[in-house]
């Protein structure tokens, strides 16, 4: 049973892992851009947004919608900053088991 014991220990370690990558996972932020950089927000790791930064020459009557299409370009600029670097810490956490379709494992 000592290989038991050690695939137990070897197991515990992995938890480890996750919940560490897990805790940097919420830390993560991540900034998108839109417009050439005349829209910028930034997210934090649960997805919650932080700050917008707008262009003051956006700011003219008649903008809004332009304003508006900018902000969901930048919003999805930085999902996907923020998902890929999400999943980098979770590959790195869950080494050769990632994406085998395990109970409790990432799938990626």
């Amino acid at each position: 049973m000592k290989d038991f014991g050690a695939l137990m220990k070897q197991a515990q370690a992995m938890q480890e892992k996750l919940a560490e990558a897990q805790a940097k996972m919420a830390e993560l932020e991540a900034e998108g851009t839109s417009g050439g950089g005349m829209v910028k927000l930034k997210l934090r790791g649960g997805g919650e947004l932080v700050r917008i930064d707008i262009d003051e020459s956006l700011m003219a009557p008649g903008e809004g919608e332009v304003v508006a299409d900018l902000i969901v370009a930048a919003h999805g600029d930085a999902k996907r900053k923020l998902d890929a670097a999400q999943a980098e810490l979770m590959q790195a956490a869950a080494g050769p088991l990632a994406g085998m379709g395990l109970p409790g494992m990432p799938k990626f």
